[in-house]
């Protein structure tokens, strides 16, 4: 029987992750049904990554974004079971940590459909944040749980699943995969360090978690140490619409750069070409990694403990930015540990599910 799965995407990072997949599961005949969620709507946080990356184009598209928490995940599930109970797939794949994913896990779930998570196992152990819920939430309803790191498989052990009857797999990170497939091209496809006359040096940033750009303090923080480090260095920040909206309404003067959200291989360009990373993202922080450039992360914790526990990342509270840049500016770092598999992540995970 022809094994069909169902793919609930929503958000940047996971149209990154689904691209190495995809193109695995496409080269093997498993026949993927995509649903776009909608949670990222803006053209450059969404189809850019679909024509750049060539995602199939998704099969469903749900429209849904600009909601609390709450009601967003709501309509999700309602919406992603009519998909399930129209297409009936053999599989739900959900990514990640966002709200898309715990939603599509839920309604799979609650429909008897067996649920894959990529990325399974990550923990930052600070509830307070929607992704930490989503993700342990996402884990426990999971009969299938890739995982990108041996922590992650550590974490898994510690909760006991063992006895949840469950399959617990070492695949690596598809972020990885991503990078070494897809960064092979960027140079080619991306004039962006031109455009925007970069050369000589320059530090990347972004800032999107609620926990940062909602309260106005941290956030007044994060720009003040910002300008701290653009008056030593050039910043460039790609704005998140959210987080732009919160930077105006903040009305607090910024000095370093802010441009729009860039699809996948100007921000492979914008990597490549810069001094340090400073982000709250949890895939950005990998692919300074992947891309042999130390990061300063804008959060308390990260679910990437092993960049932490090797010194390639260090983490900043908000008033700690500059210091932390300062720190880790222009270290030498070894960026050829094993710390996320060896690039073969899509693989594993393809002939897992061809498996089944």
């Amino acid at each position: 029987m022809q094994m069909k799965i169902l793919t609930i995407l929503g958000a940047r990072p996971q149209f990154i992750k689904a691209a190495a997949v995809s193109r695995l599961l496409m080269q093997k005949g498993i026949t993927e049904v995509i649903v776009h969620t909608g949670q990222h709507f803006d053209h450059n946080m969404s189809q850019v990554f679909f024509n750049e990356m060539s995602i199939p184009t998704p099969h469903y598209n749900l429209n849904i974004h600009n909601l609390p928490h709450g009601a967003m995940t709501g309509r999700m599930m309602e919406e992603v079971e009519k998909v399930i109970l129209k297409e009936k797939p053999n599989l739900v794949m959900v990514y990640g940590d966002t709200n898309s994913t715990l939603a599509g896990a839920l309604a799979a779930k609650k429909l008897n459909v067996e649920v894959a998570h990529v990325e399974a196992g990550l923990r930052s152990y600070n509830l307070a944040m929607p992704e930490e819920v989503n993700r342990i939430l996402t884990d426990r309803i999971s009969t299938h749980l890739f995982c990108p790191t041996q922590n992650a498989i550590n974490n898994l052990n510690l909760e006991g699943f063992e006895r949840f009857g469950c399959n617990v797999l070492y695949t690596g990170d598809v972020m990885l995969d991503a990078a070494l497939f897809y960064g092979a091209q960027s140079a080619a496809r991306s004039n962006i360090i031109e455009r925007l006359k970069l050369h000589g040096g320059y530090s990347l940033a972004t800032v999107h978690r609620q926990e940062n750009t909602d309260d106005k303090v941290r956030l007044r923080k994060i720009v003040t140490e910002l300008n701290a480090i653009n008056a030593k260095q050039r910043v460039v920040v790609p704005l998140h619409p959210r987080s732009r909206k919160a930077l105006e309404e903040l009305n607090f003067g910024f000095n370093f750069l802010v441009i729009d959200p860039v699809g996948y291989f100007d921000m492979v360009e914008l990597i490549k070409g810069s001094s340090i990373i400073l982000t709250d993202s949890g895939g950005l922080q990998k692919e300074a990694y992947f891309f042999g450039k130390p990061c300063v992360t804008l959060r308390n914790e990260t679910e990437w403990v092993e960049l932490v526990e090797h010194g390639i990342n260090v983490l900043a509270d908000c008033d700690k930015i500059f210091q932390s840049w300062d720190a880790m500016f222009g270290k030498k770092f070894n960026f050829e540990l094993n710390l996320y598999g060896g690039g073969r992540a899509a693989e594993v995970i393809s002939n897992y599910i061809l498996g089944l």
